[in-house]
C-alpha cells in the first residue's frame, strides 16, 4: 500500500503527514541510489509545505571528485535535494508520481555543505495551477541558511497538448 492510498480520496489531499521513513519515501518519488537524496520527511501539508533532512556521508559518490582535498556537496545536488522535497508535496496533493523540475530562480548558496552535516531542507508553495506549482525552498545546516531560492516543479500529466 502506498501512502497516498492509505488515506481515503476525500482526506488525502487536505491531510497532514509526518515522519515518512527513507522506505515511505520511495513510495512516493520514483528516485532511488544514488539519487534519492531524502533520508526522512519530517512532515508534509500536501500541496502547501514540506520539510525533510539529508544526512550528508563522506561515502557519497559526488564527493570523489568535488573537491578533492576539500569536500563539498555540489549546488545542483543540494538543488536536487529540495526538488525532491518540493515533488513529495506536490505529489502527496494528487499530482503525478514523476514531476520534472521545470525552474529555477533566484537560487543564492551561503555556506558550503561538507560531509558529516545534516541539512534540513524546507519547501513551502508560493503559487501554482493546473500542473505546476512553484516553492520557496531552503536547505540549513545547524539553523544557518546554506542555500535558498525558488523552484517550479511540473506534472507532465496535466501537461495540456
Amino acid at each position: 500500500m502506498t501512502i497516498a492510498e492509505e488515506a481515503p480520496a476525500s482526506t488525502r489531499k487536505a491531510a497532514a503527514v509526518t515522519g515518512l521513513t527513507h522506505d515511505q519515501v520511495r513510495q512516493v518519488l520514483p528516485h532511488r541510489w544514488p539519487m534519492l537524496l531524502l533520508d526522512r520527511v519530517s512532515s508534509v501539508t500536501p500541496g502547501a509545505k514540506g520539510t525533510a533532512t539529508k544526512n550528508v556521508a563522506g561515502t557519497e559518490l559526488w564527493f570523489q571528485g568535488h573537491f578533492p582535498g576539500e569536500a563539498v556537496l555540489p549546488g545542483v545536488v543540494i538543488v536536487e535535494a529540495m526538488a525532491q522535497l518540493a515533488g513529495v508535496v506536490f505529489a502527496l496533493a494528487g499530482a503525478s508520481e514523476i514531476s520534472y523540475l521545470a525552474g529555477v530562480r533566484s537560487m543564492r548558496f551561503r555556506r558550503p555543505i561538507v560531509p558529516g552535516d545534516q541539512v534540513t531542507l524546507t519547501a513551502e508553495r508560493t503559487a501554482g495551477g493546473a500542473g505546476f506549482a512553484e516553492f520557496r525552498v531552503s536547505a540549513r545546516v545547524d539553523g544557518q541558511v546554506a542555500a535558498e531560492g525558488n523552484l517550479t516543479i511540473a506534472d507532465p500529466a496535466q501537461r495540456k497538448v
